[in-house]
C-alpha cells in the first residue's frame, strides 16, 4: 500500500470517527468518547494537509494541461505555477510522511512523574526539589496543572521521594523521556571546601492509568490505614488518615498521607497504584516489540544515566541525543524545550527509519 493509500484510508477513518462523536450512544460512554475524541484530534491535521495536497494535485494536473497550449505566453506562465506547485507538494508529502509516524496513543494522556533521590544523600534530596521545581514551572509554561501525589521529605528541606500527576495536553508525549538517572554536579552549601560533589535522582515516568487499563480486585489489595507523619517522625494528624496500599500479586506499595481526608488519600494512592501497575505491562509490551532494536532515546530504564546538570559550568548536558546547553538557570527554571524537542525528534527520526525498513 502506498503512502496515498493510507492518507485515504486515514481520512475514510476521520470521517468515522467524526460521525460516532455524534452519536447519543457513543457520548453516554464517557470512556469511549474521551478516547475517540482524542483519535479525532490526531487525525485532524493529518487529513487537513492531506486535503490541502489533493487541492494542490488538482491545480498541478490542470496548469499541466495549460502547459500544452498553443500559446506560448500561457505555456510559461503554466510551466512556472507547476514548478511552484511540485515545490508546495513536496514539503506536504515531507510533513505527511511525519505525520504518518504511528503516534503512540498513550501519548496525549496526563502522567505520573516519581523523583527519588539516589546517590548523595542530602544533596540529591536537595536536588529532588529542584527537580520537582524545574518540572513544575515547565508544567505552568504549558499550561498544565500539576498535582502532588505523595511526598516523603528528608531532614529540613530535602525530599526523599515525590509523585506528582501533570495534567494536560500531550503531558506523557512530552515527558516521557524524562525516565532515568538525571546526575547532578555542584558544591552543596553544606561544603566547607568548596569541593564539587556528583549526585544523582531517579525519574520514572508512568501514563496514568484509566478504568479500562488495570483490574485490581479487593482480594489482592491490602489496605492499612495510620496517623500521618512529619519530618523527623512528629504526628501531623490526630486522626488515622493516611493510608497505605499493598498490591499483594506484586508487591508494590503505595503510601500517601498529604491529604486530611483518608479517602482523598486513598483515591490519590490508587491512582499511583494502578499507574505503576499499567507502566509494568506496558513496560513488557515495549521489551518485546524492541527485542530485536533498541530505541536510540532508550526505555527510560533507571540504571541508565541520562542527564547531567553541572553547575559549576552551567551547562545542561542529554547524553541520549549529545546535547549540550550553556544555560543550566534557564533550563532549571522551566524553559526545558529545546532539548525536549530534540528527544521527540530523534524517536521520530527513529520511527521513520525503522517503518522504512520494514
Amino acid at each position: 500500500m502506498d503512502a496515498m493509500d493510507r492518507l485515504a484510508q486515514v481520512e475514510a477513518r476521520f470521517l468515522e470517527v467524526e460521525a460516532m462523536l455524534q452519536d447519543p450512544v457513543v457520548a453516554r460512554d464517557r470512556a469511549r468518547f474521551a478516547k475517540l475524541g482524542r483519535e479525532h484530534s490526531e487525525l485532524t491535521e493529518v487529513v487537513r494537509v492531506y486535503r490541502e495536497r489533493c487541492a494542490l494535485a488538482e491545480q498541478l494536473a490542470a496548469a499541466t494541461a495549460m502547459g500544452e497550449d498553443s500559446d506560448h505566453e500561457i505555456r510559461e506562465m503554466a510551466s512556472e505555477e507547476a514548478r511552484s506547485l511540485r515545490r508546495q507538494i513536496e514539503a506536504l508529502d515531507e510533513e505527511l510522511k511525519r505525520r504518518l509516524v504511528p503516534k503512540d496513543p498513550l501519548d496525549a494522556r496526563n502522567t505520573l512523574l516519581e523523583l527519588r533521590a539516589g546517590t548523595g544523600g542530602e544533596e540529591a534530596a536537595l536536588f529532588v526539589g529542584d527537580l520537582l521545581r524545574m518540572y513544575t514551572r515547565y508544567a505552568e509554561r504549558r499550561g498544565w496543572k500539576l498535582d502532588t501525589m505523595t511526598l516523603s521529605q528528608s531532614g529540613t528541606h530535602g525530599i526523599k521521594e515525590v509523585v506528582v500527576l501533570v495534567e494536560g495536553s500531550d503531558a506523557f508525549g512530552r515527558l516521557r523521556y524524562e525516565g532515568g538517572v538525571h546526575r547532578v554536579q555542584r558544591v552543596p552549601e553544606t561544603e566547607a571546601q568548596g569541593r564539587i560533589h556528583t549526585s544523582a535522582v531517579t525519574v520514572a515516568v508512568m501514563p496514568e492509568a484509566e478504568e479500562v487499563d488495570v483490574k485490581v480486585e479487593d482480594k489482592d489489595l491490602r489496605v492499612d490505614v495510620f496517623r500521618s507523619s512529619g519530618p523527623g517522625g512528629q504526628s501531623v494528624n490526630t486522626t488515622d488518615s493516611a493510608v497505605r496500599l499493598t498490591h499483594i500479586p506484586s508487591g508494590l506499595v503505595v503510601t500517601c498521607q498529604d491529604e486530611k481526608s483518608q479517602h482523598k488519600n486513598k483515591a490519590k494512592a490508587m491512582k499511583v497504584m494502578m499507574s505503576r501497575l499499567f507502566e509494568q505491562e506496558e513496560a513488557k509490551r515495549r521489551a518485546e516489540e524492541a527485542a530485536t532494536r533498541k530505541s536510540m532515546v532508550g526505555s527510560g530504564d533507571r540504571s541508565e544515566r541520562i542527564r547531567t546538570y553541572n553547575f559549576p559550568q552551567g551547562r545542561v548536558t542529554d547524553h541520549r541525543v549529545g546535547v549540550t546547553l550553556y544555560a543550566l538557570d534557564r533550563f532549571i527554571d522551566g524553559d526545558m524545550d529545546e532539548i525536549i524537542d530534540a528527544l521527540v525528534a530523534a524517536a521520530r527520526a527513529e520511527a521513520l527509519e525503522g517503518g522504512e525498513g520494514e
